[in-house]
C-alpha cells in the first residue's frame, strides 16, 4: 500500500485542534464532509443513517485525534473510520438492499420508453450489486460510482491493496455473469 503525502493544511488545522482550536476542527469538516457523506451513503444506502454515520465519525475522528500519528495524511485515517463504524452499522441493523435510484440517468425530453429502459437497467445493476458478498459491494461501490483509487480503498478498509484489486476483478466477473443474461435480452430487442 502507498502512503500518500500529508497535506500541510490538514497537519497545520489539526495541530491547531490538538491545541483546542474549534474553528480549525471545523475546517477539517468542511474539507472531508462532502467525500465522508458519499463513503457513507454507499455504505448504508440511506440519507439519514449516512448523515449520522459522518457526524459519528467525526466526533470519533475528534475523539481520537490525540491517537494520529503526525506525519501521515489525514484523509485515509479519517475515511477508515467513516468506513468501519459504516460497517459496524450495517452489521447492527442487517441493512437491507434497497431497489430504488438514487436519480433517475433519463432526462426530462427522453421517451418513455428509454426512461422504462434506463430504470430497468438501474434495478438489474441494482439488485446484482446487492447480491454480491459484503466487501465486494463496498468495493465496487467506492471504486466505480466515487472513484476512489484501490490504494484510498485499501487504506478505507484496513486491506492489501492487490487484495482490493483481485475483489474489483473478482466482483466485475460476478457482475458481468449476473448481468449477462439482461444483456443477452436487450440484444434480441
Amino acid at each position: 500500500m502507498r502512503d500518500a503525502a500529508p497535506d500541510s493544511a490538514d497537519t497545520e488545522l489539526i495541530e491547531r485542534t490538538r491545541r483546542g482550536d474549534t474553528q480549525a476542527f471545523g475546517e477539517l469538516v468542511r474539507r472531508y464532509q462532502r467525500r465522508a457523506f458519499a463513503v457513507a451513503w454507499r455504505l448504508l444506502g440511506n440519507r439519514q443513517d449516512a448523515e449520522d454515520l459522518v457526524q459519528d465519525s467525526f466526533m470519533s475522528a475528534l475523539d481520537r485525534l490525540d491517537d494520529f500519528e503526525a506525519g501521515r495524511p489525514f484523509g485515509p485515517w479519517f475515511f477508515r473510520i467513516v468506513a468501519n463504524r459504516g460497517h459496524n452499522a450495517r452489521a447492527a441493523r442487517a441493512v437491507r438492499a434497497t431497489d430504488e435510484l438514487p436519480e433517475q440517468l433519463a432526462g426530462a425530453a427522453a421517451a418513455p420508453d428509454r426512461a422504462v429502459e434506463h430504470a430497468e437497467l438501474g434495478e438489474h445493476i441494482d439488485a446484482a450489486i446487492a447480491a454480491l458478498p459484503e466487501r465486494q459491494q463496498t468495493v465496487v461501490k467506492l471504486h466505480e460510482i466515487e472513484g476512489f483509487s484501490s490504494a484510498e480503498i485499501a487504506d478505507m478498509l484496513g486491506i492489501a491493496e492487490p487484495t482490493v484489486r483481485w475483489t474489483l476483478h473478482a466482483a466485475r466477473k460476478r457482475l458481468r455473469d449476473d448481468l449477462a443474461p439482461w444483456r443477452e435480452e436487450d440484444d434480441d430487442a
